[in-house]
């Protein structure tokens, strides 16, 4: 199965995908909302993809209450879902995700602050969809 895993923000949205056994995340893109219309992309990508689920990290906060921007995700997510109903969706926390993908940047890379805003949200979609992934394959050995 082909995994797609969103980091959707106001203004980018971060896109990786898992490799056709659904092991590895990598990342894949980054889409700009000013400039491009994100539903039609992502619907796009499903089909290049050969996509069949959606993994969409809910921001959360440090206690594991929901921030303001999982309203937003989830308005954003149920227009995808109208789009593209074939797809399922699963929704994961994604704390600690952007700060995990910039601390990588940072180590890894040794990008600045301005580089790595153009690739950060692909990144932490990356770390969502790994983290999924993991106990997928967590769950099927037990």
């Amino acid at each position: 199965m082909k995994y797609l895993a969103l980091d959707i923000g106001d203004v980018r949205i971060g896109v990786a995908k898992s490799d056709i056994m659904g092991v590895i995340a990598s990342p894949l893109e980054v889409i700009d909302r000013k400039k491009v219309k994100a539903i039609y992309r992502i619907k796009d990508i499903c089909r290049e993809e050969n996509c069949y689920m959606i993994v969409v990290g809910i921001p959360k906060s440090l206690d594991g209450t929901e921030k303001v921007q999982a309203e937003k995700t989830r308005e954003f997510m149920g227009k995808l879902k109208a789009k593209i109903p074939q797809i399922t969706f699963i929704e994961v926390d994604e704390r600690y995700t952007t700060v995990a993908a910039h601390n990588m940047l940072t180590e890894m890379s040794g990008k600045n602050q301005k580089e790595q805003r153009k690739v950060v949200d692909k990144v932490a979609a990356t770390i969502i969809l790994q983290r999924f992934l993991d106990i997928q394959y967590r769950q099927g050995l037990t």
